[in-house]
């Protein structure tokens, strides 16, 4: 096992799961199969599980049960079992013969408890794990005997660690940062409650129940990891729902005893995504993995992965009819080593580099398999890839010993041939162009820039921007512009801009799932242009929240550096400032980057601190840095923090969640 880290974490997690499983009828769902995708392969699972049939299933209402020959079953759920869960389980064991179940949860006891609303200080005296056996009980009836056997544990599976620095949380991929707007929907549900202002006054208790408990299941899960990591934490946060996350986290009780006898320290340091989402719906990013995620299809039952056509190893002609007769090739390669050491490199390179590392691989692979291979120096082109990769086609052998690096050459060429690559640049141009206008022009010239690129379906050509691409263009500008002033000219372009994109929803011939949930529609006969309209309406006011999202910093108030006469304007990410601000040599108080104290003994020092001289936590004192952005990272920002920490202050580590 490697050193302790996300990698490590998550495989060891699956090490308890694969122990259990021999035999068995194994049951996922989608964030645990995600995790198990790409911390340790399904391969690992089927060989663990055993036999010639394919054990693994979808947890689902749905799902198929067992039989009298597979009396066997382990469900591996990263979720909490309560509610719809419980009935899922019920509804499979009922209609299976089951004699031996084993459920593993990712969300840890303290947290079950929470969601039966029993109160801290009962937890602490509750002895065992009530929770988990009471649900053993009910397992075993469900079976039909109480003699049979049932096991309820806990095993942290919520990470999908995409590579030793980055990890991503699909279990919390809906966990996203509050607007300003949603302040409103808070104080409409607690009308006998004093009346927030702002989110800077939001509270966990000013939190719907929901929201809460994913928070706490969040929280259990980092504690887990700290505890894997052999660190005691200090909690930082930049941002409204970062700071209760932060918080929660602080004076998450469970962690007592852990932090007490912790011989090493990090800092966690959590970030709102609505503060920043220009770094999110920009194209500055010159990575081929991003490019590799935005245009290819989403592995189905995924956040974080693609499928990568495959049928140009096989006899078959590249015909759409037989696309889905071959299973899709994918990004994670977690088994094999020479496939996850391009995977590494082109995730920390940029994208001509990417692209040559890919055929450097290609041609030492063919090379090993002797096959003809034509050397050709110069430019990496498409065509040239895919020969190098034709030449292991019908050669079995060498498929089977290569098939990881001929998915990713696949994914790469498939992605360069893309007509949305190609826009990849127009993009680019002209967000470079809006970071020009938003320095020299009012907000009302930059949206009657974008006027004239609003066309309906009829009159868009190939180079023209879809509804989808529009909103991205709007979420870059609104974000990084910031505050605006609103006067009589802004309400004009506000209002064509918002007519002309009402227009073009109720036009499309069919509404993406995108659309759908925008306009509450499911088809485009059922848009008309008053219900288009409401729903741009709503659109342009989260539009404006995100333009505010920035308004509570003092600090990071900005992302746009104005340009002069040797500096075009740019823009600067605040996960960027985040940590310059994190390894500023002269580590000055930080003003935006707020600490969570967890407990008394922070209290107390900083009531002294009015007396004496306390020097204040700060987030670069420890050797471990954990930056979790809350509403997810992009391969960009996580290549441009790897790359960042280092030259601040060397012998950091920085995994980003």
């Amino acid at each position: 096992m490697s050193a302790p880290g996300v990698l490590s974490f998550t495989q060891q997690g699956w090490e308890q799961v694969l122990a259990k499983v021999k035999r068995a009828l194994v049951y996922l769902d989608a964030a645990c199969a995600e995790s198990l995708h790409w911390g340790c392969g399904a391969s690992r699972l089927l060989e663990a599980v055993g036999g010639p049939a394919c054990h693994l299933r979808e947890f689902e209402p749905a799902a198929v049960g067992g039989g009298a020959e597979q009396p066997k079953a382990v469900f591996v759920l990263s979720c909490l079992l309560k509610g719809r869960t419980v009935e899922t389980l019920r509804e499979i064991i009922g209609r299976s013969r089951f004699q031996y179940c084993v459920v593993v949860t990712a969300v840890s006891h303290a947290a079950h408890l929470t969601a039966n609303h029993v109160p801290a200080a009962a937890a602490a005296e509750l002895e065992g794990q009530p929770v988990f056996e009471q649900l053993e009980e009910k397992l075993c009836e469900w079976m039909g005997n109480m003699n049979y056997t049932a096991e309820v544990l806990h095993v942290p599976l919520w990470l999908a660690p995409v590579a030793p620095h980055l990890a991503l949380t699909p279990a919390f991929a809906s966990l996203f940062p509050l607007l300003p707007r949603d302040v409103h929907l808070l104080n409409r549900a607690r009308p006998d409650k004093r009346r927030l202002g702002s989110l800077s006054e939001v509270d966990a208790a000013a939190l719907p129940p929901e929201l809460l408990l994913q928070i706490r299941c969040l929280v259990s899960g980092l504690s887990s990891l700290c505890e894997h990591l052999g660190v005691r934490e200090e909690c930082f946060a930049v941002g409204s729902l970062s700071r209760i996350i932060a918080a929660d986290l602080a004076s998450y009780a469970p962690a007592k005893n852990r932090r007490k006898t912790a011989a090493g320290r990090a800092s966690v340091v959590f970030v709102d995504r609505t503060l920043d989402l220009t770094g999110a719906a920009g194209h500055h990013g010159d990575n081929l993995v991003e490019k590799i995620i935005s245009v290819l299809p989403q592995l189905p039952g995924h956040t974080n992965d693609v499928m990568v056509n495959m049928v140009e190893l096989t006899a078959l002609q590249n015909e759409e009819k037989n696309q889905s007769m071959i299973a899709p090739g994918c990004l994670a390669q977690s088994n094999d080593t020479a496939a996850k050491a391009l995977w590494e490199a082109l995730l920390s390179t940029k994208h001509k580099e990417a692209v040559m590392e890919v055929r450097r691989h290609l041609v030492e692979a063919a090379s090993r398999e002797n096959l003809p291979i034509k050397m050709s120096m110069g430019r990496v082109t498409p065509g040239q890839l895919m020969s190098y990769i034709q030449l292991f086609k019908n050669n079995l052998k060498a498929i089977v010993n290569h098939c990881g690096l001929l998915q990713l050459g696949l994914a790469t060429v498939q992605t360069l041939k893309h007509p949305q690559t190609a826009k990849w640049d127009n993009f680019l141009a002209f967000e470079r162009l809006l970071l020009q206008s938003i320095g020299e022009s009012t907000m009302s010239v930059v949206l009657n820039q974008l006027l004239p690129m609003i066309k309906p379906l009829n009159q868009r050509t190939k180079d023209d921007y879809s509804p989808e691409e529009l909103l991205i263009l709007l979420i870059y500008v609104y974000s990084v512009s910031g505050e605006f002033t609103v006067d009589k000219d802004l309400g004009e372009a506000d209002e064509k801009v918002k007519e002309a994109l009402a227009r073009v929803f109720c036009e499309e011939s069919e509404l993406s799932p995108l659309l759908q949930k925008i306009t509450g529609c499911d088809s485009s006969i059922k848009l008309t242009f008053h219900k288009s309209k409401i729903a741009v309406d709503e659109l342009f006011a989260s539009l404006r929240d995100i333009a505010g999202a920035r308004n509570l910093m003092k600090q990071f108030k900005s992302v746009y550096v104005p340009g002069n006469h040797t500096h075009q304007a740019s823009y600067k990410p605040l996960l960027k400032q985040v940590v310059e601000e994190i390894f500023n040599p002269e580590r000055p108080d930080p003003v935006d980057i707020e600490h969570m104290s967890s407990g008394l003994t922070d209290l107390l020092k900083t009531g002294f601190s009015m007396f004496m001289k306390v020097s204040r936590p700060h987030p670069s004192d420890h050797p471990l840095l954990i930056l979790f952005v809350v509403g997810g990272v992009t391969v960009s920002e996580a290549k441009m923090l790897k790359d960042l920490v280092p030259s601040l202050k060397p012998g950091t580590q920085a995994p980003d969640t």
